[in-house]
């Protein structure tokens, strides 16, 4: 029986640059997209043999804005996939879309090309909140833009909402919040404002909530979505019944998954590696880099930090079968703080709780020990 894996496809190109991003993007030059969506398709080419024994089930376009792409670049890169990789025919194919970039020739050539899943950085409901963090669209443009994707049939929708911005109240984040659940999304990744060195809002360094303010944004969110009958399956990521994200779901519990383009990563036959935050030695046919792990964190403590962001927690079972190691230390840390309401068992092992989830590093530091 084929072994599943997720196939990660890195677009690095972005029409401006968000005034908070740290990810490896830039606008490109003229005709720079041709070249680098052939150098993409010759890179999956080069992967075809390896991964002739595997079946992708997902397939997620990242960036940086795919979208900026077009509907026939796009094509190009998801009929290679199919041509180099073994898909199942109910895998998920994901695209990264900005609304401003979302029209209708998109959206129809997306259909047309397999596309079942899009996910639009929406960020927040307020035009000034866009303004700051450097989006290119407003609300209303956003609204449009989803509302186009439900009108060219697209039923897998997952929106992007920031939180923790400068000024940002629990009363004006969540109006947000209903703004967009008013677009009754399959799934929503919510997000804190982090201030990246480099970047410039890094460099201006503005005054964010306070880690008390944070938190109680969190916590609202957490008790609207609740209440609006979503699923919160991770620390930052909400869905209905049976719409979580396949494929980033591989990243939380170490399934293979097979990253190409700068600046992707990759974990294939249990190694770890990425290629070079480098356009121009991609275009060249550069090799990716290979991760070492590091000693003082092996990969049973990945394991189980990855494991512990998710609602379903940690097998003890599964973790002494996968690693060969006692479950027992790191049972007997969670359930001491299981009286401070930060932990819970479940049928299998135990879990964070979402106030656990909001301090789920010092928790994962104590229990990796």
């Amino acid at each position: 029986m084929r072994s599943k894996f997720g196939l990660y496809l890195h677009v690095p190109f972005c029409a401006s640059k968000c005034r908070y991003c740290d990810f490896y993007s830039y606008p490109p030059s003229a005709g720079e997209m041709d070249v680098y969506v052939d150098a993409l398709c010759r890179c999956m080419a080069g992967w075809a043999a390896d991964a002739a024994g595997e079946t992708a089930d997902t397939v997620y376009l990242g960036g940086g804005t795919p979208s900026l792409l077009g509907a026939e670049r796009l094509s190009k890169i998801i009929e290679k996939a199919r041509t180099c990789f073994s898909l199942t025919p109910d895998a998920e194919i994901t695209v990264e879309c900005n609304p401003d970039s979302m029209t209708d020739a998109l959206l129809d050539g997306l259909r047309r090309a397999g596309v079942n899943r899009l996910s639009v950085g929406v960020q927040s409901a307020h035009d000034d909140e866009l303004a700051l963090l450097g989006r290119r669209h407003t609300f209303a443009e956003a609204a449009e833009a989803i509302g186009h994707a439900r009108t060219h049939g697209f039923d897998n929708l997952s929106l992007d909402l920031m939180y923790g911005l400068p000024g940002q109240t629990a009363a004006r984040f969540l109006k947000s919040v209903d703004a967009l659940l008013e677009f009754h999304p399959e799934h929503l990744s919510c997000y804190g404002l982090k201030l990246e060195p480099g970047t410039p809002m890094g460099r201006e360094n503005p005054t964010l909530p306070d880690d008390d303010a944070q938190a109680d944004l969190y916590l609202a969110l957490c008790a609207r979505l609740r209440a609006a009958d979503y699923e919160h399956y991770e620390i930052s990521n909400w869905a209905r019944p049976g719409r979580r994200s396949r494929h980033n779901s591989k990243y939380w519990d170490l399934t293979p998954y097979l990253g190409l383009g700068p600046g992707a990563h990759s974990l294939w036959r249990g190694k770890r590696f990425a290629y070079p935050r480098d356009t121009g030695r991609f275009l060249a046919g550069g090799a990716p880099e290979p991760e070492e792990e590091t000693p003082d964190f092996p990969a049973w403590a990945e394991y189980l930090m990855l494991a512990l962001r998710t609602a379903d927690g940690i097998s003890g079972a599964a973790f002494s079968e996968r690693f060969g190691m006692d479950f027992a230390p790191f049972e007997k840390r969670l359930r001491d703080l299981s009286a401070s309401g930060l932990t819970e068992k479940t049928a299998n092992g135990w879990r964070l709780t979402e106030p656990g989830f909001l301090v789920s590093n010092s928790i994962i530091n104590y229990v990796i020990q």
